[in-house]
């Protein structure tokens, strides 16, 4: 019995130390290796693009290509600089961009194969992914220095008249301009055209020649019934005439076709003539004065200041051949109820690429649009390789916004650049807002009737920049090289 109970005592120490050992295991095993819990996995932070980018570069190497990259805006502060824009400050409202259809352009468009042409057209004048969105376009009355060769649509023998205009004919234009409007107007028929002559019939002109002379005083009357008869004859081809001014640079004589008109002559022809002949015949026609450079502002505010004249007058035009894109601004604020518009610049056979990229678009695009234009215009819409057709005598190294160069092909020239960073994206009737000049970081905004902001900025400078576009309180952070130009696209 004893030794049982010694047995039994022995044995519950034994477990008593088994226990001891289990227990300190467990313990030890717990704080050498604990349970590890599951990572906690923070959600991925989503950039948003919030701006589309086209760029076209001045080496080529980019040419209205729409960039892939992020840009979304954000409130992280840095040190570059802002170009803000303030879309409550509103400006004037765009009629377009686009160029002069010249009956050289219509003859080479028209040489192209019909399929290659409306798919031209359509790229060129339609509002899809792959078109620039053409929405204005200027033509001549008559024919310019980029026909084949000079005429009127009353052309008569030597010595002989035709005051009651009977033999007033648009015949010369019917297979070309006229033609290739419809096509055109098939595609957009709301663009505004502005027509402007080179020169009135010889038999009206003090000078039996399409070079220079003087529309003759006796004949005011009835070259104003020309323009009538011509916006009727338009209009019974099915195309509208926007507007008209009464002489495509009237202090260059030099030109063939060309007609001298001074600011005097031009006044009395549009008070007592021009504007009542409008008028009479019921036509809205714009009448838009001058149509000739920056350097001379006072021609088209001599004919403002003509109590007469002034409320016969939409607005005035300007070329930049001469004189300073300011030239604008110093009309509009003389005269800030009439419009202000920017009909011609051309690009040079000789030109460079990327030194005519950023001058265009500097003066072309953002300086007349910041100096209150309603449309910006480049020259020639196209000729062909060797920069015809054009009159004896006119423009031979005016080079179009595209070259013909087969029946089949066709090549797009920096005009082409120019014009379609804004015209893709600021469509007619889209208002100029509010955004601040910054260094060499020329630039321009709009708000589209969709209501999109559209900033066109061009780095006039050699060295990339990187900058912010600050939009309400926010901002995206970008660069351009230099001598690039970019259009930027938000809602």
């Amino acid at each position: 019995m004893k030794l049982n109970i010694k047995n039994t005592i022995k044995a519950f120490f034994f477990m008593v130390a088994v226990l001891a050992q289990v227990k300190c295991s467990t313990s030890n095993d717990t704080v050498e290796n604990p349970p590890v819990d599951p990572p906690v996995v923070n959600p991925p932070v989503v950039v948003t693009n919030d701006v589309d980018f086209w760029l076209t570069k001045s080496d080529q190497t980019a040419l209205l290509a729409k960039q892939s990259g992020t840009l979304g805006f954000g409130t992280t502060s840095n040190s570059f600089t802002n170009i803000e824009v303030i879309d409550s400050q509103k400006y004037q409202t765009i009629d377009g961009f686009g160029y002069t259809l010249t009956g050289g352009s219509a003859d080479v468009i028209n040489n192209l194969t019909p399929v290659k042409k409306s798919d031209l057209l359509k790229e060129l004048f339609g509002t899809g992914e792959n078109s620039i969105g053409i929405s204005y376009l200027r033509i001549s009355i008559g024919a310019s220095d980029l026909n084949a060769s000079p005429f009127t649509y009353d052309d008569l023998a030597t010595g002989e008249t035709d005051l009651d205009l009977a033999k007033f004919s648009l015949e010369k234009d019917k297979n070309g301009v006229i033609a290739l409007l419809k096509e055109i107007l098939a595609i957009n028929p709301k663009i505004p055209i502005l027509a402007t002559p080179w020169t009135a019939p010889l038999w009206m002109k003090d000078k039996d020649s399409f070079i220079g002379g003087k529309l003759q005083p006796k004949y005011y009357d009835v070259y104003a019934k020309y323009f009538v008869k011509y916006i009727q004859a338009m209009k019974a081809e099915g195309i509208t005439i926007d507007a008209v001014t009464p002489q495509n640079e009237p202090l260059h004589d030099g030109n063939n076709p060309s007609m001298y008109m001074s600011a005097a002559e031009q006044t009395v022809f549009i008070k007592a003539n021009l504007g009542p002949a409008l008028k009479a015949a019921n036509l809205t026609t714009k009448i838009i004065a001058y149509d000739h450079n920056c350097d001379n502002p006072n021609y088209p505010k001599a004919i403002l200041a003509d109590a007469d004249a002034f409320p016969f007058v939409d607005g005035s035009a300007f070329h930049l051949y001469a004189g300073d894109i300011s030239a604008l601004l110093n009309v509009y604020n003389a005269y800030p109820t009439k419009n202000i518009y920017f009909t011609e610049q051309w690009t040079s056979s000789t030109g460079d690429f990327g030194g005519d990229l950023k001058w265009h678009v500097r003066n072309v695009i953002i300086g007349s649009m910041r100096n209150y234009s309603k449309n910006a215009l480049e020259w020639n819409l196209a000729n062909d390789g060797a920069f015809k057709p054009h009159t004896d005598g006119g423009c031979s190294m005016c080079k179009g916004a595209l070259t013909i160069t087969s029946s089949e092909n066709f090549q797009r020239n920096v005009a082409y650049y120019i014009i379609a960073h804004a015209s893709k994206f600021v469509p007619m009737g889209s208002v100029r807002i509010q955004s601040n000049s910054s260094g060499d970081l020329q630039n321009v905004a709009f708000i589209t009737p969709s209501g999109s902001k559209v900033l066109i900025v061009e780095n006039d400078g050699s060295a990339n920049q990187t900058f912010n576009i600050k939009y309400n309180g926010k901002w995206v952070t970008t660069s351009l090289d230099g001598g690039s130009v970019g259009t930027y696209i938000w809602k």
